[in-house]
């Protein structure tokens, strides 16, 4: 299936509002979210039983709150999350669970919230067992089984294999159950990602191995859990995956899974990128315009501290212009985009290995907008206060009206926590 998206390098609007207006709103940099998108990959999703964000995509209080109202759940991967969750509006006791501590650590403030909260917690190292079952023995557990294979977009995405920190290793369940054992703990729940970008191949070897894995653990398993890695097209000629095959092939898992043990078992989705990539829009101001030597570089007020995928894994980002007077000549030319920080590498269009790219956009000047799409996972959720940046605002476009969910940081918030003794 390919994608039904139309990223054109011209537009003077997202969601209905004027680019220059949201400019002139909230200033730029600054983050745009399309709710009416989220809630539409909500309800692709809607086959599975659960569906169980990983916020770590886009962890706004106001993001959460919102898919809370329309009966998803989230995984926790730190305390601070935790307390996010919690701030949402979301409980641990409900059924499904609100939230699930997914980690291969326990620090010490997350465990101690686990216990005191009465967080279930999918464990991802079998120390987590003895951690866990010396303080809160008679719980259930879920594991986070790492089948010796993955797959992703990049090495860094890449959550499966023997290179891979995530999980449990396969052939370590029997040391599992015996520790979850000692501590009267029970495996209930089963959990395997391998990595973003999943393909049907691929997925075809996970349902293998987690059907495998299940019946080593036996009839305690009443959850398995799809994990994540949905991928999402940064371009035209990307496919989103097929959704009903992707459904199907874990029903049917499902399916011989219940007949071997004779109960329900209740069918998890973990998606974190796929629900709010789309969603997202970084909007930026052009702030210069420069030739080197052959090269036309378009520098922004925004940088690496407020989108770090393309400096971290070479992601591509599809880019748009606005004019600030909002006129639509479609001149093009190659040009480099970059941002304000004193790196080499803050570049926006660059590939995996930090290799500079052109893209073709249309010819724009001082003043004019250029926005960066599909940035609503990873993006602010890994911004930073890098060359002292402040880190920028962050908007929901909901009912036809720009809610500013974040503040845009200043100097006071830039110093609050520093001391000069």
């Amino acid at each position: 299936m390919i994608s039904s998206l139309t990223f054109e390098t011209l537009r003077n609007e997202i969601a209905g509002f004027a680019v220059a207006d949201l400019a002139q709103q909230f200033g730029t940099p600054c983050y745009v979210y399309d709710l009416e998108s989220i809630e539409r990959r909500i309800a692709d999703l809607a086959a599975f039983d659960v569906i169980r964000y990983a916020q770590k995509a886009l962890s706004n209080i106001a993001i959460l709150d919102r898919m809370r109202r329309r009966g998803v759940v989230v995984d926790a991967v730190s305390a601070g999350e935790i307390h996010r969750a919690l701030k949402a509006g979301f409980v641990p006791n409900s059924q499904p669970a609100g939230i699930v501590y997914t980690a291969d650590v326990f620090d010490r403030e997350s465990l101690d919230l686990v216990v005191e909260r009465n967080i279930p917690v999918n464990v991802g190292s079998p120390d987590m067992i003895d951690q866990l079952g010396e303080r809160a023995p008679g719980r259930n557990i879920a594991l986070r089984i790492n089948p010796g294979f993955g797959h992703g977009h990049s090495q860094k995405t890449n959550t499966g294999g023997p290179q891979s920190k995530h999980g449990i290793w396969h052939t370590s369940i029997d040391d599992c159950l015996v520790r979850a054992d000692r501590h009267g703990l029970t495996v209930t729940g089963m959990h395997m990602h391998i990595g973003s970008g999943t393909d049907i191949e691929h997925l075809s070897q996970v349902c293998g191995a987690m059907e495998a894995a299940c019946q080593v653990v036996g009839r305690t398993v009443k959850t398995i859990s799809a994990g994540g890695g949905l991928p999402v097209p940064y371009s035209a000629e990307q496919p989103y995956v097929d959704l009903e095959q992707y459904f199907n092939l874990w029903q049917a898992t499902r399916h011989r899974l219940q007949d071997a043990f004779g109960h329900s078992i209740e069918l998890e989705i973990e998606p974190g990128r796929y629900l709010v990539a789309e969603s997202g829009y970084l909007l930026a101001e052009i702030r210069a315009v420069k030739q080197m030597g052959e090269n036309t570089f378009y520098l922004l007020d925004a940088g690496f501290n407020d989108l770090a995928r393309p400096i971290l894994y070479g992601a591509y980002h599809p880019i748009a212009i606005a004019r600030r007077d909002g006129s639509g000549g479609r001149v093009e030319q190659d040009v480099i985009v970059g941002g304000p920080l004193c790196e080499s590498g803050d570049i926006f269009t660059q590939e995996e290995g930090g290799f500079v790219a052109r893209r073709r956009l249309p010819a724009a000047g001082v003043g004019d907008f250029l926005i960066l799409e599909v940035a609503g996972a990873y993006a602010y959720a890994m911004a930073s206060n890098y060359n002292s940046k402040y880190r920028c605002p962050e908007v929901l476009i909901e009912n036809g009206e720009a809610k500013l969910i974040r503040r845009r940081e200043t100097a006071e918030d830039l110093l609050r926590l520093e001391l000069n003794p």
